[in-house]
């Protein structure tokens, strides 16, 4: 599945549905768990943006269904659905102006009291219902109100001719999310859910979803073992090494991007597929030769660009990993994410097996930093910690259904972001790897960004290459047979 924009999923003419959460006031109960530590931080930092109150951080997704949709059936899986994911039946808020010290209340609905409310609208172009969607996305995911997502549907036009999945009916699910309930895990297992719980209402075949834990709790359990840690703990001392070489800030992209505008500007993008499966098996296998995994691959390549591109012997990121660690989280929507400050050293290394090595152990020695909300150690530190320049990486080819992504025209979401960053995701899918990113838009971010994904890829595309050279050469020390 292609993390991608709005702005670039295919989108047909057609009759746009609006499907809105809504509940009465005596459905809502006080809560007293509290919120996480990356979902408090991130009401608190949103209460203040100038661009929306936080709503451009939102996650979403993008999948068709086949056959003519059947608007009540759709509705019970919709809400059955809500009943499965308690997140989406919470709220949490800040109840003072103090955007600081305000405290936060929760109030939960239980299962059952959620419904669906639609609003059908007129036929539209694909270039208005793509900017009614973007509204309604932006609009509907504010972290500080309920509910904080929403969901759509797209019939096409019986004589639509844009040929977008073809002459068959079929009709588009789209869903929207604040980052504060969702993460990128959570958002690829949607397609399928929803999918097999309509299913299940329209044919009666079970969806067979596996049980799943909530969120919530989660938040609870992991912030009451962070409250008891303190400035020793191993999480704590590898954060205050990398603000201490990196100049008491996270670490940053390693060229230039260009001066901050004045005024708030969007973020450009761009995506690409790097490998199909073939070429991915591939370079796993060689990244397995230097007893690494397929993200320390990546790693050294990304570094070998920086030591070439920049002049520097280390290269310096945040990585994040996901922190569902058990079978309860596995396909619990939540912002199940931490992440770890990457310094890999680049000096006498100049082979892949090494370098690759390297980011292995790296990866090892950063890997209980993840597991502590950065937040919370930035309370420990008294500094607040930012990601500037990340790197993501998922493996999600064993998601349920994933070989069906295509077949669904489904793709991940992401809103506009107005940040000075660099965020480089890198999916490997049961299609090959994608990679995405984006930067600030200016002609110096555009340049250098590009330019080092670009031989970054070549240099990943290289080792593939060079192993299958290797694979397809004779083995000298065994004489030829002869016929």
């Amino acid at each position: 599945m292609q993390f991608t924009e709005l702005a670039d999923y295919p989108i047909s003419a057609g009759v746009l549905t609006e499907w809105l959460p809504c509940a009465a006031d005596d459905a809502w109960q006080e809560d007293s768990r509290p919120a996480s530590y990356i979902h408090e931080a991130h009401l608190r930092r949103s209460s203040g943006a100038r661009y929306g109150g936080g709503r451009e951080s939102w996650l979403g997704t993008a999948f068709e269904i086949d056959g003519e949709i059947d608007p009540e059936k759709f509705r019970r899986a919709l809400e059955r659905w809500i009943d499965r994911h308690e997140p989406l039946r919470s709220h949490t808020r800040l109840t003072g102006s103090d955007r600081a010290e305000s405290p936060i209340i929760r109030r939960t609905a239980p299962p059952g009291r959620i419904s669906l409310r639609s609003i059908r609208h007129d036929p539209s172009d694909p270039g208005t219902i793509r900017d009614h969607l973007h509204g309604l996305f932006d609009d509907y995911t504010t972290p500080h109100l309920w509910p904080a997502y929403v969901f759509a549907t797209l019939e096409r036009l019986p004589d639509d001719s844009s040929g977008v999945s073809g002459a068959a009916p079929c009709f588009t699910v789209f869903f929207g999310a604040d980052h504060s309930i969702i993460d990128g895990y959570s958002i690829v297992l949607v397609a399928h859910e929803i999918t097999a719980l309509y299913e299940e209402e329209r044919t009666g075949r079970p969806a067979e979803l596996f049980p799943v834990g909530s969120y919530i709790d989660f938040g609870a359990a992991e912030r009451d073992g962070s409250e008891r840690l303190d400035d020793k703990h191993e999480a704590v001392r590898i954060w205050q090494h990398t603000l201490k070489v990196c100049g008491g800030h996270a670490p940053s992209f390693p060229l230039p991007i260009g001066p901050r505008p004045s005024h708030t500007v969007a973020q450009q993008g761009a995506a690409e597929r790097w490998f199909d499966d073939k070429q991915a098996s591939v370079f796993a296998a060689r990244c397995q030769d230097s007893g690494a995994g397929f993200f320390a691959g990546v790693l050294a390549c990304l570094g070998e660009a920086t030591r070439e591109l920049a002049g520097v012997d280390n290269f310096r990121v945040v990585a994040p990993a996901h922190t569902r660690t058990g079978p309860m989280w596995a396909g619990a929507l939540g912002w199940f994410v931490g992440v770890s400050p990457i310094d890999l050293d680049l000096t006498g290394a100049t082979d892949f097996d090494t370098l690759t090595a390297r980011a292995a152990r790296e990866l090892r020695r950063t890997r209980a930093s993840a597991r502590v909300p950065f937040d919370r150690v930035g309370e420990l530190l008294g500094v607040p910690i930012r990601p500037r320049f990340v790197v993501s990486y998922m493996d999600v080819r064993f998601v349920p259904m994933a070989a069906q992504w295509p077949e669904w025209n489904a793709r991940a979401l992401r809103s506009r972001s107005f940040a000075h960053d660099v965020y480089i995701w890198i999916n490997r899918t049961p299609e090959g790897v994608n990679m995405s990113v984006r930067f600030p838009d200016n002609p110096v971010a555009a340049r250098n960004v590009l330019r080092f994904l670009n031989r970054t890829r070549e240099l990943m595309h290289d080792v593939v290459a060079s192993s299958a050279q290797a694979s397809e050469a004779p083995d000298r020390d065994v004489p030829p047979t002869g016929e």
